[in-house]
């Protein structure tokens, strides 16, 4: 479907009624690796609607997950918030009783000065694991943040900055659109580089098909009005085909999370799913606008991770079912072998091969057809047919894959269920960044 989107400056305060603002209060220096060795970057960010907003929310599936993750996961079951503050820095994970009372604290020093329940507000955190929170920097922050709200584009950039961690760019978008003649707008911000392979749930709990997977953070707003049940409906149909398919490690963070807050201020006719008065199209048009920026955002993410000097789109058909596919497309996308070869340039389809064997995937070596294309493209050069190589000569497949963006295309020929995986490939620079020092602890990262 062809949507008449635009886009829009301003990310998460495009549409009406969202503030925000980004501030240093020297979290991230305490314990918090290289990745954070940036000097006086800022550190906590503060986004508020003007009015009450229903909320949807997504989070990890990893089963030790961070405290503001267990805060979030029973706030967004009331489908109203107004508030969210975000720490970088420090993960606030594994840090037992203490670190849920202040991810609590969080929320009741964010809410104060606006004179909201603190129900109404959620956390997120991203940095350090099993290191306490300083709590005195948190504070001071927050007051800090409060005052300094505001509606413009700077703002935005601010708030975006301060969740960042090993990020090297920040990561932003806005669109605007028609719903039932009103102008509505949806924008986000999102942070990641490494430990990324996100498999986010509503309730936290992993389904049996999703695998094991710096922690991804995204969070949308929206001046749209849209009934908290269709807004979750929609938020987990958009992350399951973006946020739920990109790799840059394999490692599922503590702290996954993606949060949507709708404040209905473009006043269009309510969304609400499934009603006589909401017309079809209106409730495809929001959902592929939340399609688009959702995976905008998660592209962003891979292609910033860390070390990264390629960004390969998987795309495996022909499965007997999506589960299949799935499992044959992560094995692919996960594979050391195949993502250092893709960081040396070099097609070597026998790897590839070889992780579709050992995935979970019905593979029949006789059956299956590898090659390469420009991203999106519809010529492949097949390196490899119904399991035999083919007449392409190493110089023109080494040439396919030499750019820096590129689609490898697994044919699997058994069914007709498909999947997609954005992924990255392993460089030297990911082992050294990630491997620190522990003669200077300074170094170690989250």
């Amino acid at each position: 479907m062809k949507v008449p989107f635009k886009t829009v400056s301003g990310s998460i305060v495009a549409p009406q009624g969202f503030l925000a603002s980004g501030v240093f209060c020297d979290i991230k220096r305490l314990g918090t690796g290289k990745g954070s060795d940036k000097g006086r970057k800022r550190d906590l960010a503060l986004i508020v609607s003007t009015m009450p907003a229903t909320v949807a929310g997504l989070f990890t599936t990893n089963q030790v997950c961070a405290a503001p993750v267990k805060v979030c996961l029973e706030r967004v079951k009331t489908g109203v918030a107004q508030a969210i503050v975000v720490n970088s820095g420090n993960a606030n994970a594994c840090t037992g009783r203490q670190g849920y009372r202040d991810a609590l604290a969080m929320t009741e020093l964010a809410a104060a000065p606006f004179h909201l329940p603190s129900e109404q507000v959620l956390v997120a955190s991203t940095g350090r694991i099993g290191v306490p929170l300083p709590m005195a920097n948190v504070r001071a922050g927050i007051a800090a943040a409060a005052q300094l709200l505001g509606d413009d584009a700077a703002h935005a950039a601010e708030a975006t900055e301060a969740i960042m961690t090993s990020d090297t760019r920040p990561k932003q978008i806005a669109v605007e659109f028609k719903l039932g003649g009103q102008t509505v707008r949806l924008g986000g911000i999102c942070k990641g580089a490494g430990m990324i392979q996100p498999g986010m749930s509503a309730t936290g709990a992993r389904p049996s098909a999703t695998p094991l997977h710096a922690t991804m953070l995204a969070f949308l707003t929206t001046d749209a009005s849209v009934a908290a049940g269709t807004l979750q409906a929609c938020l987990q149909e958009a992350v399951a085909q973006s946020f739920n398919r990109i790799t840059v490690d394999g490692d599922m963070s503590t702290n996954d999370t993606v949060l949507i807050l709708a404040n209905g201020a473009a006043d269009n006719p309510q969304l609400r799913h499934p009603n006589a008065q909401t017309r079809k199209t209106e409730l495809s048009t929001f959902q592929a606008a939340l399609n688009h920026v959702c995976l905008e955002l998660a592209k962003k993410i891979v292609r910033d991770g860390e070390g990264v000097t390629r960004f390969v789109t998987v795309r495996v058909s022909g499965a007997r079912t999506f589960a299949e596919a799935d499992a044959a497309a992560r094995a692919v996308a996960n594979s050391a072998l195949v993502k250092t070869s893709w960081c040396g340039g070099d097609p070597n389809w026998g790897r590839i091969i070889d992780a579709l064997g050992y995935s979970a995937a019905t593979v029949v070596e006789e059956q299956v057809d590898i090659g390469y294309s420009a991203p999106g493209g519809r010529a492949v050069l097949w390196s490899l047919r119904r399991g035999q190589p083919t007449r392409a000569t190493f110089k023109l497949l080494c040439a396919a894959v030499a750019a820096k963006e590129f689609d490898l295309h697994i044919r699997l020929n058994l069914g007709k269920a498909g999947a997609v995986m954005y992924a990255a490939d392993l460089t030297e620079a990911y082992v050294d960044f990630n491997k620190g020092d522990v003669n200077d602890p300074a170094s170690l990262g989250g």
